[in-house]
């Protein structure tokens, strides 16, 4: 339907994956804007990049490399997005905290032999157009995700068809330095199918062998967990700031979720005591307890993504935690929706409606810095789609905008 469900009406909405809570990762964050690049913020325009499939996975392979387009924060209306650099399969990028470079994975398996790769920008601070300076292994096959620690020093990256983690330097020129550290999955594998999903699903993605899916510092920057899809397990890590060095977690090495649930990505809650992880095969999110001193998980609830009675395929992909601390959101492909959660006082998840996506394979979804729009990485119908964020609702309508793009994977703003 082109309108709102009902129930969306009555709960807000907000994203931002993480917030920096400890006072040195503030005072540094602090230190790095002001040395950024101006933003155009009397006219109320962001600069949002796109990464692109250039080969295919997971269907549709139309897109060049990375896109530039300019966000009227005001009308949520994105730009025609332009090619800015040519790369192969830019399936996720992120910004650095200085604002002055940007990073992208190259999911590829042969790099070098038989790994992917992870490709550093210099960002123009006039145009936004970016000027290559390097590109490193990833240390493994088909990388999938990558982050960067809140000092802007390393970058970790996961390599889902390698199962394995990395740990790269990033120089002061921004170029990407010596790997300092890989870690490869091991151990048990989860049910080819799993037992949670709805009734019907097919929804079987990776559980052969280990394949690491996401990888992310905890808002402390004192520990980095990472999910591998394959081994339903979330594992943790204490960084070592001055070398890089990832070491497990004492208190918790690893969760293990229901066998073949496939945990793919997560989210904190801003107060950074709760933890959201969203399962691939089963569409089921998993709430956590999360202590940031020990690096340690408690489980608490287990929810579905997707509306009572639903039955047939679907492939969670993408999960978003409001500013406030008050919504969650997270995107199904073939279903092709955006589930709305409200979050109550004691951090439980509960679904309250969901809008469709109005485009085909929702792979990334995203909340633009002011937190009034959601935009959508439709992969296979080539298009982004926008949704009006209702802040006292949570409800998301439709703009009725399209930007178009060949295989949208990922959408990140520069601000």
């Amino acid at each position: 339907m082109d309108t709102p469900l009902k129930n969306e009406q009555r709960h807000p909405t907000w994203s931002r994956r993480t917030f920096l809570q400890s006072a040195t990762a503030l005072a540094l964050t602090r230190s790095l804007l002001a040395a950024a690049p101006d933003t155009d913020s009397d006219s109320g325009r962001i600069r949002a990049y796109i990464g692109t499939y250039t080969s295919a996975v997971d269907g549709g392979a139309n897109g060049e490399g990375i896109y530039l387009a300019q966000l009227d924060s005001r009308t949520g209306v994105l730009s025609q997005p332009h090619l800015v650099a040519k790369t192969p399969n830019p399936s996720w990028i992120c910004v650095h905290p200085s604002k002055h470079y940007l990073y992208a994975i190259n999911e590829i398996t042969n790099f070098n032999g038989a790994n992917g790769s992870v490709s550093a920008f210099r960002i123009d601070p006039a145009g936004g157009s970016l000027t290559p300076l390097n590109t490193v292994s990833s240390e493994g096959a088909g990388p999938a995700h990558m982050s960067l620690d809140a000092t802007g020093k390393y970058a970790f990256v996961a390599n889902y068809v390698g199962g394995s983690i990395a740990v790269l330097t990033i120089q002061p020129d921004g170029s990407l330095g010596s790997t300092v550290d890989v870690h490869r999955d091991t151990g048990s594998i989860g049910a080819k199918q799993a037992a949670d999903g709805p009734r019907g699903s097919f929804a079987i993605s990776g559980h052969d062998i280990p394949h690491a899916h996401m990888i992310a510092p905890d808002p402390h920057n004192r520990f980095v967990l990472s999910t591998d899809l394959a081994q339903d397990r979330i594992y943790v890590y204490r960084l070592d700031a001055a070398t890089g060095k990832l070491t497990p977690s004492d208190s918790t090495p690893f969760v293990s979720l229901p066998s073949g649930d496939g945990p793919r990505h997560f989210a904190f809650h801003p107060n950074g005591r709760w933890l959201y992880v969203l399962a691939e095969e089963s569409s089921t999110i998993e709430f956590f307890h999360y202590d940031p001193q020990r690096g340690s998980l408690a489980h608490q609830k287990t929810i579905s993504a997707l509306p009572a009675g639903f039955a047939g395929t679907t492939f969670a992909s993408e999960i978003l935690v409001s500013p406030n601390g008050k919504f969650l959101y997270s995107a199904n492909r073939l279903h092709d929706t955006i589930s709305i959660c409200s979050i109550g006082a004691d951090g439980i998840p509960t679904l309250v409606g969901e809008v469709s996506t109005r485009g085909d394979y929702p792979r990334n979804c995203e909340i633009d810095p002011t937190g009034s729009f959601l935009f959508v990485c439709n992969q296979r119908s080539d298009c982004i789609t926008s949704f009006r964020i209702h802040r006292e609702s949570g409800a998301l309508t439709p703009t009725g905008e399209y930007a178009a793009v060949g295989s949208p994977a990922i959408i990140a703003f520069l601000h």
